[in-house]
Protein backbone atom coordinates (compact mmCIF):
# COMPACT_ATOMS: atom_id res chain seq x y z
CA UNK A 1 0.00 0.00 0.00
CA UNK A 2 1.07 3.47 -0.60
CA UNK A 3 2.46 5.54 1.87
CA UNK A 4 1.46 9.18 1.81
CA UNK A 5 3.99 11.49 1.25
CA UNK A 6 5.02 14.94 0.93
CA UNK A 7 4.86 15.86 -2.95
CA UNK A 8 8.28 14.83 -4.54
CA UNK A 9 9.86 11.72 -1.56
CA UNK A 10 8.41 8.55 -1.26
CA UNK A 11 8.51 8.35 2.85
CA UNK A 12 8.36 4.32 2.41
CA UNK A 13 11.93 4.32 0.28
CA UNK A 14 14.77 6.37 2.04
CA UNK A 15 18.53 5.05 1.88
CA UNK A 16 20.17 4.03 5.15
CA UNK A 17 23.37 5.36 7.09
CA UNK A 18 24.04 4.11 10.68
CA UNK A 19 25.74 5.57 12.35
CA UNK A 20 28.43 4.97 15.15
CA UNK A 21 28.01 4.35 18.63
CA UNK A 22 29.08 8.31 19.11
CA UNK A 23 26.31 9.46 17.72
CA UNK A 24 23.65 7.28 19.29
CA UNK A 25 21.97 10.17 21.00
CA UNK A 26 21.91 12.06 17.30
CA UNK A 27 19.88 14.96 18.01
CA UNK A 28 20.78 17.63 15.10
CA UNK A 29 22.08 17.80 11.63
CA UNK A 30 22.48 20.07 9.23
CA UNK A 31 24.65 21.53 5.77
CA UNK A 32 26.77 24.56 5.22
CA UNK A 33 24.81 24.93 1.64
CA UNK A 34 25.68 24.77 -1.30
CA UNK A 35 28.13 22.47 -0.13
CA UNK A 36 26.36 19.21 0.03
CA UNK A 37 29.20 16.68 0.35
CA UNK A 38 29.33 16.73 4.63
CA UNK A 39 26.56 16.46 7.18
CA UNK A 40 26.96 18.29 10.67
CA UNK A 41 25.39 16.89 13.74
CA UNK A 42 25.16 17.10 17.47
CA UNK A 43 24.51 14.23 20.62
CA UNK A 44 22.06 15.18 23.30
CA UNK A 45 25.09 15.11 25.91
CA UNK A 46 28.13 16.05 25.00
CA UNK A 47 29.03 19.53 23.27
CA UNK A 48 30.75 17.97 20.22
CA UNK A 49 29.75 18.90 16.60
CA UNK A 50 30.68 16.22 14.45
CA UNK A 51 31.28 16.28 10.83
CA UNK A 52 31.04 12.83 8.58
CA UNK A 53 30.39 12.28 4.46
CA UNK A 54 26.72 9.67 4.93
CA UNK A 55 27.78 6.58 4.22
CA UNK A 56 31.65 7.53 4.49
CA UNK A 57 34.39 7.06 7.31
CA UNK A 58 33.62 7.28 11.28
CA UNK A 59 32.59 10.83 11.74
CA UNK A 60 35.54 13.25 13.27
CA UNK A 61 34.20 15.98 16.21
CA UNK A 62 35.80 19.21 17.43
CA UNK A 63 34.20 20.37 20.88
CA UNK A 64 32.83 23.44 21.58
CA UNK A 65 31.03 23.13 25.22
CA UNK A 66 30.46 21.54 28.44
CA UNK A 67 28.52 18.26 28.90
CA UNK A 68 25.03 19.53 28.11
CA UNK A 69 21.73 18.43 26.14
CA UNK A 70 21.84 20.06 23.16
CA UNK A 71 19.10 19.40 20.58
CA UNK A 72 19.53 21.06 17.41
CA UNK A 73 22.25 22.43 15.05
CA UNK A 74 21.85 25.40 12.26
CA UNK A 75 24.28 27.69 10.22
CA UNK A 76 23.55 31.22 10.00
CA UNK A 77 25.01 32.89 6.84
CA UNK A 78 25.84 36.18 8.26
CA UNK A 79 27.68 39.19 6.67
CA UNK A 80 30.99 38.88 8.13
CA UNK A 81 30.84 34.90 7.33
CA UNK A 82 29.20 31.55 8.21
CA UNK A 83 28.39 30.23 11.75
CA UNK A 84 27.07 27.33 13.70
CA UNK A 85 24.51 27.61 15.93
CA UNK A 86 23.47 24.96 18.72
CA UNK A 87 20.31 24.59 20.82
CA UNK A 88 20.26 23.61 24.28
CA UNK A 89 16.83 22.55 25.50
CA UNK A 90 16.67 24.81 27.97
CA UNK A 91 16.79 27.95 25.68
CA UNK A 92 20.40 28.67 25.47
CA UNK A 93 22.51 29.07 22.56
CA UNK A 94 26.16 28.70 21.16
CA UNK A 95 27.73 30.53 17.69
CA UNK A 96 30.74 29.54 16.40
CA UNK A 97 32.24 29.86 12.74
CA UNK A 98 31.55 27.86 10.50
CA UNK A 99 35.96 27.84 10.24
CA UNK A 100 36.06 26.51 13.82
CA UNK A 101 36.88 23.44 12.43
CA UNK A 102 40.29 24.40 11.32
CA UNK A 103 40.99 27.09 14.25
CA UNK A 104 41.39 26.28 17.44
CA UNK A 105 41.68 29.93 18.30
CA UNK A 106 37.60 30.42 17.51
CA UNK A 107 36.13 31.89 20.61
CA UNK A 108 32.56 30.64 21.13
CA UNK A 109 29.44 33.01 21.90
CA UNK A 110 27.13 31.78 24.87
CA UNK A 111 23.90 32.97 24.86
CA UNK A 112 22.65 31.55 27.85
CA UNK A 113 18.72 31.52 28.36
CA UNK A 114 18.29 34.04 25.83
CA UNK A 115 14.94 32.38 25.26
CA UNK A 116 12.19 32.34 27.63
CA UNK A 117 11.55 29.51 29.91
CA UNK A 118 11.07 26.27 28.01
CA UNK A 119 11.86 23.13 26.76
CA UNK A 120 12.93 23.54 22.93
CA UNK A 121 14.40 20.91 20.28
CA UNK A 122 13.87 22.86 16.49
CA UNK A 123 16.76 25.50 15.17
CA UNK A 124 17.01 26.92 12.16
CA UNK A 125 19.06 29.99 10.19
CA UNK A 126 17.45 31.38 7.13
CA UNK A 127 18.82 32.80 4.70
CA UNK A 128 17.59 36.38 5.33
CA UNK A 129 20.04 35.82 8.67
CA UNK A 130 17.17 35.44 11.14
CA UNK A 131 16.91 32.43 13.56
CA UNK A 132 13.67 30.48 14.17
CA UNK A 133 13.79 28.48 17.39
CA UNK A 134 10.53 25.86 17.92
CA UNK A 135 9.38 25.45 21.29
CA UNK A 136 8.35 21.49 22.55
CA UNK A 137 6.61 22.42 25.25
CA UNK A 138 6.37 25.89 26.94
CA UNK A 139 3.53 26.86 29.59
CA UNK A 140 2.13 29.52 27.70
CA UNK A 141 1.45 26.98 24.68
CA UNK A 142 -1.95 24.78 24.48
CA UNK A 143 0.17 22.89 22.44
CA UNK A 144 -3.14 20.64 21.01
CA UNK A 145 -3.48 24.59 19.02
CA UNK A 146 -0.73 26.12 18.98
CA UNK A 147 3.07 25.63 19.28
CA UNK A 148 5.24 29.18 20.05
CA UNK A 149 7.98 30.06 17.59
CA UNK A 150 10.54 32.57 18.11
CA UNK A 151 12.55 34.95 15.99
CA UNK A 152 16.21 36.04 16.08
CA UNK A 153 18.25 38.54 14.28
CA UNK A 154 21.81 40.09 15.59
CA UNK A 155 21.27 43.29 17.07
CA UNK A 156 23.25 47.05 15.89
CA UNK A 157 25.94 45.62 18.44
CA UNK A 158 26.11 42.42 16.78
CA UNK A 159 24.32 40.48 19.94
CA UNK A 160 21.66 38.00 18.77
CA UNK A 161 18.33 39.09 20.25
CA UNK A 162 14.44 37.91 19.85
CA UNK A 163 12.77 40.22 17.76
CA UNK A 164 9.35 38.73 17.37
CA UNK A 165 7.34 35.65 18.76
CA UNK A 166 4.32 33.96 17.09
CA UNK A 167 1.80 30.78 17.30
CA UNK A 168 1.98 28.09 14.92
CA UNK A 169 -1.62 27.28 14.27
CA UNK A 170 -1.74 22.91 14.83
CA UNK A 171 -5.25 22.57 15.51
CA UNK A 172 -5.90 21.49 11.84
CA UNK A 173 -3.84 17.98 12.44
CA UNK A 174 -6.19 15.10 11.62
CA UNK A 175 -3.78 12.25 12.81
CA UNK A 176 -4.75 8.54 13.57
CA UNK A 177 -6.24 7.50 16.66
CA UNK A 178 -3.06 5.87 18.07
CA UNK A 179 -0.90 9.16 17.23
CA UNK A 180 -3.41 11.19 19.15
CA UNK A 181 -1.12 11.60 22.25
CA UNK A 182 -2.15 14.94 23.78
CA UNK A 183 -0.17 17.60 23.26
CA UNK A 184 1.93 18.23 19.82
CA UNK A 185 6.02 17.73 20.84
CA UNK A 186 7.83 18.99 17.76
CA UNK A 187 11.53 18.12 18.00
CA UNK A 188 13.08 19.73 14.50
CA UNK A 189 11.99 22.32 11.51
CA UNK A 190 13.93 23.39 8.17
CA UNK A 191 12.99 24.78 5.38
CA UNK A 192 13.18 23.30 1.83
CA UNK A 193 15.65 25.05 -0.43
CA UNK A 194 13.18 24.68 -2.97
CA UNK A 195 9.30 24.90 -2.64
CA UNK A 196 10.23 27.37 0.75
CA UNK A 197 8.06 24.96 2.80
CA UNK A 198 8.63 24.90 6.58
CA UNK A 199 8.98 20.72 7.50
CA UNK A 200 8.19 20.79 11.04
CA UNK A 201 8.66 16.98 12.64
CA UNK A 202 7.59 15.51 16.14
CA UNK A 203 9.28 12.63 17.05
CA UNK A 204 6.55 11.71 20.04
CA UNK A 205 3.68 12.46 17.56
CA UNK A 206 5.48 10.27 14.74
CA UNK A 207 4.34 12.76 11.69
CA UNK A 208 5.78 14.99 9.39
CA UNK A 209 4.16 18.72 8.86
CA UNK A 210 4.50 20.77 5.83
CA UNK A 211 3.73 24.22 6.48
CA UNK A 212 3.45 27.32 3.86
CA UNK A 213 5.98 30.10 3.78
CA UNK A 214 3.52 32.37 6.28
CA UNK A 215 3.87 29.17 8.80
CA UNK A 216 -0.04 28.09 7.72
CA UNK A 217 -0.73 24.37 7.37
CA UNK A 218 -0.82 23.05 4.45
CA UNK A 219 -0.27 19.03 4.95
CA UNK A 220 0.67 16.23 7.79
CA UNK A 221 2.19 13.06 7.15
CA UNK A 222 2.56 9.73 9.62
CA UNK A 223 5.44 8.97 9.93
CA UNK A 224 5.77 4.90 10.62
CA UNK A 225 7.53 3.76 13.86
CA UNK A 226 9.57 1.12 12.32
CA UNK A 227 11.06 3.17 10.10
CA UNK A 228 11.28 6.26 12.23
CA UNK A 229 12.10 5.42 15.45
CA UNK A 230 13.03 8.44 17.01
CA UNK A 231 13.40 10.91 14.51
CA UNK A 232 15.19 13.81 16.27
CA UNK A 233 16.92 15.71 13.30
CA UNK A 234 16.24 17.14 9.74
CA UNK A 235 18.02 18.45 7.00
CA UNK A 236 17.73 19.24 3.39
CA UNK A 237 20.79 19.83 1.01
CA UNK A 238 20.84 22.46 -1.55
CA UNK A 239 19.08 20.16 -3.72
CA UNK A 240 16.35 19.78 -1.74
CA UNK A 241 17.00 15.98 -0.68
CA UNK A 242 15.63 15.20 2.94
CA UNK A 243 18.03 14.00 5.40
CA UNK A 244 16.46 12.59 8.67
CA UNK A 245 18.00 11.68 11.74
CA UNK A 246 16.88 9.21 14.25
CA UNK A 247 18.31 8.48 17.58
CA UNK A 248 19.49 4.72 18.51
CA UNK A 249 17.50 4.00 21.52
CA UNK A 250 18.13 -0.01 21.84
CA UNK A 251 19.55 -0.09 18.23
CA UNK A 252 21.77 1.51 16.03
CA UNK A 253 21.16 5.81 15.54
CA UNK A 254 20.49 6.40 11.44
CA UNK A 255 20.38 9.41 8.67
CA UNK A 256 17.89 8.52 6.70
CA UNK A 257 17.82 10.48 3.26
CA UNK A 258 14.95 10.77 1.00
CA UNK A 259 15.64 11.82 -2.65
CA UNK A 260 13.80 14.45 -3.95
CA UNK A 261 11.84 14.29 -6.89
CA UNK A 262 10.89 10.81 -6.52
CA UNK A 263 7.49 9.41 -7.27
CA UNK A 264 4.90 12.50 -5.47
CA UNK A 265 2.04 11.04 -3.11
CA UNK A 266 0.67 14.45 -2.50
CA UNK A 267 -2.46 12.47 -0.69
CA UNK A 268 -2.31 13.48 3.47
CA UNK A 269 -4.01 12.85 6.74
CA UNK A 270 -5.21 16.54 6.53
Amino acid sequence: MPVASPPGYDLASPRKFIMSEALHEISGITFIRPNDDSLYAIEDEDGKLFYFRPGGAKPEYKKFGKHGDYEDVTVLGEPTGKSFVVLRSDGSLYVFPTNFIQNDKQEVEEYPNILPAGEYEGLYGDDDNSLYALCKNCKEDDQRDGVSVFKLQRNGKGHLKVIDHFTVDISGINLPKEQRKGKFHPACLARHPVTRDWFIISSVNKVLLVLDNQWKMKSAYSLKPSLFKQPEGLAFDSKGNMYISNEGGDGNANVLLFAYGQQARPKSNN
